[in-house]
């Protein structure tokens, strides 16, 4: 079992934690805030969001932790971000008062006879 964490401004570090015996597995340093964290539902990726200085979006390949992609487009701090029940799309909210919204993972293949339609976001920005 493991747990994640992300460090502050000064901090600027994701940490991985083997939460049996409370130890660090991992970590990287993100050259900047960490604001949130979240796990792609379909592939072994992680999605973070900055604040101080670099106001991004990153997505990082789990375990290697080498960046994926990385959005811009926030001028200020990324501070909410959410997944889409499909676990295609995120959205992200900055201080400068703006909703992003990033087409950034595959989608989870459905469930038999779930009998529901994705739903259609406006995605501002597609990385695959």
């Amino acid at each position: 079992r493991s747990r994640r964490s992300g460090g502050g401004t000064a901090d600027r570090n994701i940490r991985f934690w083997n939460t049996v015996n409370s130890t660090r597995l991992s970590r990287v340093d993100t050259g900047s805030q960490v604001c949130n964290l979240a796990w792609s539902k379909s592939v072994n990726e992680i999605v973070s969001t900055h604040g101080y200085s670099l106001n991004q979006v990153v997505v990082w390949k789990y375990p290697s932790m080498t960046e994926v992609a990385t959005l811009t487009g926030h001028t200020y701090r990324v501070v909410y971000l959410a997944m889409s029940p499909d676990g295609r799309n995120i959205v992200t909210g900055a201080g400068d008062e703006t909703l992003r919204f990033w087409s950034v993972f595959p989608g989870t293949r459905p469930t038999s006879g779930a009998g529901l339609s994705p739903a259609t976001l406006p995605v501002g920005h597609t990385i695959r």
